[in-house]
């Protein structure tokens, strides 16, 4: 465990900060997320953008739609709904100061960007309600029931949600106390809480009770898991990190850890990545 005990020590200038020139995204609004990743992919940038289009379909996200995009992180999310997606309306809420900065000073014509915990959707004074609310690979550090009731207090009536998130499997039942304790300490070294997973059937059970329909739990383990593991190894491990750079160094250990974190969850298939979709009742 020594080297999840090294990663909480280095983290760079935010906890959920990543370097996506790392990775290979060089763009003004580069991608932060683990990305969906099909046979061959080897693209970062792409493999981002299909793990959007995979959330966007899946909601029959459309032009006519008001849109708030939750944990919107660097901004490229944001771009790719409005160039791909046309949508009506456009909103984000991300907690970083900098990628909000960021944001602002590369898409101006975004019609409004909040520097907030979308823990706390209650608190900010939005002009209009929305359509669609997607949450693209940041909901898992939190609990559902908050996001959830978050969420409903900026809908329209029939509108649709999707995010990502952890559940357990389940074979989570058998393991004994040691075992449990191990992932409380590996999850939370990626700042997710175990208290806060549930059961497929619990989750779902969650959602029906904040009265949303249609619920699809879409298990993406290995496109997300294991093809962000892969492409680290075949790519980020091959390449030494120059050391003239401190910045890179620590990023390039946050990125390895996190993959090797991803590797292990997939292997031991206890804890597993899905996509969650759904409407509102009313």
């Amino acid at each position: 465990m020594q080297w999840l005990q090294s990663l909480r020590q280095r983290l760079p200038q935010h906890k959920y900060a990543i370097d996506a020139a790392v990775l290979g995204d060089h763009a003004q609004l580069p991608w932060s997320n683990l990305g969906y990743w099909q046979a061959g992919q080897q693209n970062y940038a792409a493999a981002c953008c299909a793990l959007a289009d995979h959330l966007g379909h899946s909601v029959n996200l459309n032009s006519k739609d008001k849109l708030l995009d939750l944990g919107c992180g660097q901004g490229a999310s944001l771009l790719h709904w409005q160039q791909h997606y046309q949508v009506q309306y456009l909103a984000g809420v991300e907690l970083q100061s900098a990628c909000v900065a960021n944001i602002q000073q590369y898409l101006p014509e975004l019609n409004a960007i909040y520097q907030a915990s979308f823990l706390r959707l209650t608190e900010l004074q939005f002009s209009q309600r929305f359509d669609v609310v997607l949450c693209l690979d940041a909901a898992y550090h939190s609990p559902v029931p908050l996001l959830l009731e978050q969420i409903r207090s900026v809908l329209n009536s029939n509108a649709r949600i999707g995010f990502h998130h952890l559940v357990l499997s389940e074979r989570w039942k058998n393991l004994g106390a040691l075992q449990r304790r191990k992932y409380q300490f590996l999850l939370k070294s990626a700042d997710v809480n175990l208290k806060d997973l549930m059961t497929v059937s619990a989750l779902s059970a969650c959602l029906d009770h904040f009265e949303f329909k249609n619920i699809q739990i879409e298990d993406l383990s290995e496109s997300v898991f294991s093809g962000f593991a892969d492409y680290v190894q075949k790519t980020l491990n091959s390449k030494p990190a120059d050391d003239s750079v401190q910045g890179s160094r620590l990023d390039h250990f946050k990125i390895r850890m996190t993959a090797k974190l991803c590797r292990k969850l997939y292997q031991e298939g206890i804890v597993r990545y899905v996509q969650v979709t759904a409407q509102s009742k009313n």
